[in-house]
């Protein structure tokens, strides 16, 4: 079966926005709605965000985290109690005036109602969920109080990108409050080894766990810890956040509770999220010029049987076969759950069905025609190797299958892994720095540049600097960063290295 000429175009060396818009349609992700920002997520991209959700969830759980869903709306006043968190978010928010609609003497709609009080659309909760926290804490023995929650939020985003940037967009989101700093701290840390560890052995998406600097911290935070994955572009996505607020938040909304010893103390909180822009991450870490690859561990489907039925007086005896070989793999086990086997017996011809579920990114595809009864084989493509397929024995398959599904998921993040380490690069001269993040002639501008590990002196202005001249921000400040160098900016004495990137 001939390869599709440019099975997704244009190509990632050719133009790497329009191919990643071409990934997300040709796989049937999602598409844009008639609200400018807005998207609707179809079954396969819902699916993909499904496990990550349940995987997700299952962890949080697991750390004492419980589930609890709080309003949409916010009251303006609420954002107004924390000066510099609604500073941070003014210019995104989606304010509602009115509470309804009345039809003017031409019979044109027009809103009706006005609001006493104008409400915010969620853009993130630390101010309506403080106001209840406020309620449910009284005593040291409310503490931890650990809440997550699924929602939705909106930022009005005037740069949409599917899964990247729209306006509203799926997420979760967890709040707690404790009875000490460190606890909190804590707290911030462990829920950031949770993204980072979900990130890594399900998306197969390399993280670096670092910290931001004060520019780039959250909206009220004391601190921001961050995972930052490296895109086929060389682009940093910010993948997930932690963020230990302190009592910035306690003291705006009121969380106070009595300490062991009867003294009234102001609460210490935190608050972390990840979001849909796991599945643009995915999208960018894993997929090729023929489409989307999905990790098998949150792949919706993770084999696709595909009967071959050339002639009728042998179509049934392929579509039973099918239906056998579905009922075996579903009694597998990967990953702590059952094999998801899908049978696609649609009236199409052999070489389109099969090309349609490349550009989805199913990890295994299994032909089965009536050559491959007679020959007890099944003609198998793994999606990691491209459009690669061979023939395997049925019965070997059918034992080897978990651990193909391993392979795959091995596969893809040393790959990934590679990629990063490739394109990361100590640089110790400021000019060197330069010439890194600069497009020679014969790039692309997308594509170029990478990670930079360099020593900086924590002086803001440089930040500021290297934003303007070269759209490069400082992605973290990693773990374990106490090399003392020189900033290769001043000259000054630098306490350690930070990643600098261009980023999404």
């Amino acid at each position: 079966m001939a390869k599709p000429r440019n099975a997704i175009s244009p190509t990632r060396e050719e133009d790497y926005p329009e191919w990643y818009q071409q990934v997300v349609k040709a796989a049937d992700l999602a598409e844009n709605t008639p609200v400018r920002g807005c998207m609707v997520i179809k079954p396969w991209g819902y699916g993909i965000w499904e496990n990550i959700r349940d995987v997700l969830d299952g962890m949080f759980k697991a750390t004492g985290h419980k589930n609890a869903y709080f309003p949409l709306f916010i009251p303006k006043s609420f954002l107004q109690r924390e000066a510099e968190h609604i500073d941070g978010f003014a210019k995104e928010c989606a304010v509602v005036t009115h509470s309804r609609l009345e039809a003017d003497e031409n019979g044109v709609l027009q809103p009706a109602g006005e609001l006493e009080e104008p409400l915010i659309v969620r853009p993130t909760s630390e101010t309506i969920i403080g106001e209840l926290f406020a309620r449910w804490v009284q005593s040291y023995r409310d503490l931890p109080l650990l809440i997550n929650q699924w929602a939705n939020v909106v930022r009005w985003e005037m740069r949409p990108r599917l899964f990247l940037r729209t306006a509203e967009f799926l997420w979760q989101e967890g709040h707690t409050v404790h009875a000490t700093a460190e606890e909190a701290i804590e707290e911030t840390r462990l829920m950031l080894k949770t993204y980072a560890t979900f990130a890594e052995e399900w998306l197969a998406m390399p993280v670096l766990q670092g910290e931001k600097t004060e520019a780039e911290r959250f909206p009220g935070a004391e601190s921001t810890l961050c995972i930052e994955a490296m895109m086929q572009d060389r682009k940093a996505l910010q993948a997930g956040t932690s963020h230990f607020l302190g009592q910035n938040f306690s003291k705006a909304c009121g969380i106070k509770f009595q300490g062991i010893e009867g003294k009234e103390e102001f609460g210490w909180t935190t608050s972390w999220g990840v979001s849909t822009r796991l599945i643009g991450g995915m999208i960018m870490t894993h997929s090729d010029d023929d489409g989307l690859i999905v990790p098998p561990k949150v792949a919706p489907t993770q084999i696709v049987l595909l009967p071959v039925t050339p002639k009728e007086d042998t179509r049934e005896l392929v579509l039973e076969a099918c239906k056998s070989l579905e009922e075996k793999l579903k009694s597998l086990d990967f990953a702590g759950s059952s094999i998801r086997v899908e049978r696609d017996d649609r009236d199409l011809r052999g070489g389109e069905k099969y090309w349609q579920w490349v550009k989805k990114g199913i990890p295994l595809t299994v032909e089965i025609g009536p050559r491959d009864l007679e020959n007890n084989t099944v003609f198998v493509g793994r999606r990691d190797g491209g459009s690669k397929r061979e023939g395997m024995n049925l019965d070997q398959f059918v034992e080897q299958v978990p651990q193909i599904l391993e392979d795959i998921q091995n596969t893809l993040f040393q790959r990934a892994l590679d990629f990063r380490e490739k394109h990361s690069r100590v640089i110790n001269d400021k000019n060197e720095f330069y010439e890194f993040f600069t497009p020679t002639p014969n790039q692309k501008a997308e594509i170029h540049g990478g990670f930079a590990y360099v020593h900086w002196d924590r002086d803001p202005k440089w930040e500021e600097q290297i934003k303007n001249d070269l759209k490069v921000t400082i992605r973290c400040i990693p773990e374990n960063s106490d090399e003392v160098g020189t900033c290769i900016f001043s000259g000054n004495p630098s306490p350690g290295r930070v990643v600098m990137a261009k980023s999404y």
